[in-house]
């Protein structure tokens, strides 16, 4: 007599069992990576600005406070010191640090230049003001006000 090899029905019950178990342990783990993600790029945004209005300033002093400095062949208007809070392709900050509208959604607040502000928000926030980086033009003796809010992204 021939003996068939394979298995039970049961045993493949379990089996889907075991998975079924485990998938509703892990998806939701894996199930909001985007939050993650729009929060890692403004947080990289953040930096990028931070660092791009250092530099600036560090470029502006060695020059003695003039009205433009060139960051990689790229013409920066600075106010008292620091860029200025201009949207992008305007030679302020946003061109310094190299943030584009291609990856972020680029706003901000006009006004007088020592007043003026930018404002970087991730593309598909749950709510776009708590997920932005805020950069507020240097007033006179001053620097720049850089704040980064990622609460809800």
């Amino acid at each position: 007599m021939k003996r068939q090899a394979g298995f039970t029905l049961i045993e493949l019950v379990m089996v889907i069992v075991i998975l079924g178990i485990l998938s509703a342990f892990a998806l939701p783990r894996f199930a909001d990576l985007g939050q993650e993600a729009r929060a890692a790029s403004i947080q990289g945004a953040f930096g990028a600005i931070k660092s791009a209005a250092s530099i600036a300033h560090a470029d502006s002093l060695v020059n003695n406070n003039p009205a433009t400095v060139t960051l990689e062949g790229t013409t920066i208007n600075m106010i008292n010191g620091y860029p200025q809070a201009q949207t992008a392709g305007s030679g302020g900050i946003l061109d310094a640090a190299q943030v584009v509208a291609a990856d972020f959604t680029l706003g901000g607040t006009p006004g007088a230049l020592a007043t003026s502000v930018v404002t970087v928000t991730a593309v598909g926030a749950t709510t776009a003001a708590n997920c932005r980086v805020s950069y507020t033009a240097a007033a006179a003796n001053a620097s720049p006000t850089i704040t980064v809010d990622v609460s809800d992204c």
